[in-house]
């Protein structure tokens, strides 16, 4: 679930501050905000006069939050309901991009919006789709075949009753349409006495959110578009809440920063250059104060690196994160 929510009901960006600073050198240009959501970072940057925000989301609710800024900040303002691994498809004409922003939570707005059906604690008919999407969790739990589910369930859900949440959810679809109550309901009943810090349905729901989304590919995509965009001694900066995220934004930045050996997918002779220069090699995470007022945030962590070469190879980077992918394309 999200960090950017709290237990007040309110939107909260988390690590406004931490992020602010590592971007406020580079002031007097272009940011990107990939995740407009409830525009929290778009509209701090902008408090500065000498920055313009082009601003992203796949989610046509934002649309009232990103007129409020378009009416306020005029020409300083863009927005683009586009995915972010569509970045490319952006025009930047006249701008100096300094900085792009991926925020990869979700707001509270979009977790209690029963049509979006994101939490566990709605009602009605499963879907999860964020906005420009093939397919919705419905689709999903009435038509993939058990073992694909079980696959989905422990990959992206780390669920240790895969199997058996799977198999309990083919046979009640037997009978009827699975809500999401149903689901609820099924994975209740398999965890009955199981006792746990976090709620039963957690990892199924995020499994689902993840496959319905297709978040990794899309993060996968979106990092390299952002790589390729911005110039160097630009920042690209990620805010990520679970820990396959969190891998995948840690390889990209490691990895790209060292020194490495010749890739396998280049000439032997040819030595990649570094990418990125990383002043925190260890992610930021939110203060003792941020998270007594916004406990979800608690599992927020913070990574950014400095572009420093034009080219780059991401062979190793699809390769790396290829299972996933595939896992991903299952229907």
């Amino acid at each position: 679930m999200n960090a950017t929510i709290n237990l007040e009901n309110k939107h909260f960006p988390v690590l406004l501050n931490e992020l602010i600073s590592i971007i406020s050198p580079l002031y007097g240009g272009t940011f990107i905000d990939c995740t407009f959501g409830q525009g929290g970072y778009s509209e701090k940057i902008l408090e500065n006069k000498q920055n313009n925000i082009i601003a992203l989301d796949r989610d046509k609710d934002v649309l009232s939050s990103t007129s409020k800024l378009q009416k306020k900040y005029d020409k300083r303002f863009k927005f683009y309901n586009l995915k972010f691994s569509q970045l490319d498809q952006i025009k930047l004409k006249n701008h100096k991009i300094k900085g792009i922003i991926f925020d990869l939570g979700y707001s509270f707005d979009q977790i209690k919006n029963s049509h979006k059906g994101l939490s566990f604690s709605n009602k009605g008919k499963l879907n999860m789709r964020m906005g420009i999407n093939d397919f919705s969790a419905n689709e999903i739990i009435s038509n993939m075949d058990e073992n694909n589910l079980a696959k989905v369930f422990k990959v992206f859900g780390d669920e240790k009753y895969s199997k058996k949440i799977a198999k309990k959810i083919v046979e009640t679809r037997k009978d009827k349409t699975i809500k999401t109550e149903d689901l609820v309901q099924i994975i209740d009943h398999v965890k009955k006495y199981q006792k746990t810090k976090i709620h039963n349905s957690t990892k199924v729901f995020q499994a689902l959110r993840i496959l319905v989304n297709k978040e990794i590919s899309e993060l996968i995509n979106g990092l390299i578009n952002s790589f390729n965009l911005i110039p160097t001694g630009g920042i690209i900066a990620v805010v990520s809440f679970h820990s396959i995220e969190d891998r995948i934004v840690k390889f990209f930045f490691k990895h790209y920063s060292e020194q490495r050996n010749s890739s396998r997918y280049l000439p032997e002779t040819e030595i990649p250059e570094k990418c990125f220069k990383l002043i925190n090699k260890k992610p930021i995470f939110p203060g003792l104060s941020e998270i007594k007022k916004n406990p979800p945030s608690r599992s927020a962590k913070l990574r950014y690196g400095i572009k420093t070469n034009d080219k780059c190879d991401f062979s190793e980077f699809r390769e790396k994160f290829k299972n996933l992918i595939n896992i991903e394309n299952l229907r």
